[in-house]
């Protein structure tokens, strides 16, 4: 039994049941206790792309892991789906701990975080939140707030992304009464859409046979703007932040300055920054030198930090 597909009622009072596939270490024994990694999907993705197979790979360094969908998309129920609300995708994170807790096999004092993309980000602020994490990873992190305010570079403004706030407003509006769901791509959905290389990237892995799943449609709904606009996933992580941390970002990424604003903010004394040269954002989700360059650091990592 190497993985098993699961089922549970996330705790955090929105009557969500989460979909999630759990991971066992070679030579699996339920009577032993086990270190265990949960992986966060990006914004956008679900646990069958980057974040199962960085999941799956852990698992094979003697980790339990577990990957689930966020609440409201992928196989996890609630509606309206695609909902991308910064807070609960956080919330999540500490509601797959919760039930980890449960398992026997896991131990409690034992439990890191891994998150790719949007989903480092809410990794790290679940990390700032709930201290049963006891250490971090983030591979490309973004800080979704930032991005949307700042654009994918940090160039724009934040006050700027007044419109969007103000589009997050307008959605619910229309949507209270009675309008379809209003919706925003997470990533290009055409490939005309793509401002530049990276992000066309981003359309080529979530829309084209490199990695399309059928239910990462790739957007999120407009109304989450109200939240999203004014989230910070790093608040408070000059105090809170105390855990070990491991922060991988590639050399030619546009998202960096993400990692690095993490990486300055952070309050670990025990905090380090793995570079991979010539990759980009999007390259670390699946090109296999990149990915087994960052699973090495991690697996370095996380076996000395949940010792």
């Amino acid at each position: 039994m190497s993985q098993q597909k699961i089922y549970f009622k996330n705790r955090n009072g929105e009557d969500i049941t989460i979909a999630a596939i759990i991971n066992f270490p070679d030579n699996f024994d339920k009577g032993h206790q086990y270190p265990a990694i949960v992986v966060t999907h990006p914004g956008g993705g679900v646990k069958e792309q980057t974040a199962g197979l960085y999941a799956e790979k852990m698992a094979k360094q003697g980790f339990v892991t577990i990957v689930s969908d966020a609440s409201y998309q992928g196989e996890s129920t609630g509606e309206p789906r695609q909902l991308e609300n910064p807070y609960i995708r956080t919330e999540d994170v500490s509601g797959v701990i919760d039930y980890l807790t449960t398992l026997p096999y896991v131990d409690k004092n034992r439990i890191g975080a891994l998150g790719i993309c949007a989903g480092g980000g809410y990794t790290a602020n679940a990390a700032i939140n709930d201290h049963r994490i006891k250490s971090v990873g983030t591979i490309s992190a973004v800080n979704i707030g930032s991005m949307y305010r700042n654009g994918w570079d940090g160039s724009v403004k934040s006050a700027d992304a007044f419109p969007l706030l103000q589009a997050g407003a307008d959605a619910r509006t229309k949507e209270a009464n009675g309008a379809e769901t209003v919706t925003f791509a997470l990533a290009p959905l055409k490939k005309e859409d793509a401002p530049n290389e990276e992000l066309l990237e981003a359309w080529e892995y979530y829309h084209t046979p490199r990695c399309e799943y059928p239910t990462a449609p790739g957007y999120g709904t407009m109304r989450s703007m109200t939240q999203i606009i004014t989230y910070d996933a790093f608040n408070m992580a000059e105090v809170f932040l105390t855990q070990p941390l491991l922060i991988i970002a590639g050399s030619k990424a546009g998202s960096k300055w993400m990692s690095d604003d993490l990486y300055k903010r952070a309050a670990s004394s025990k905090k380090s920054f793995h570079v991979v040269e010539g990759a980009n954002h999007m390259s670390m989700y699946d090109v296999p030198e990149y990915v087994n360059e960052a699973v090495t650091q991690l697996t370095s990592f996380f076996t000395s930090n949940l010792k």
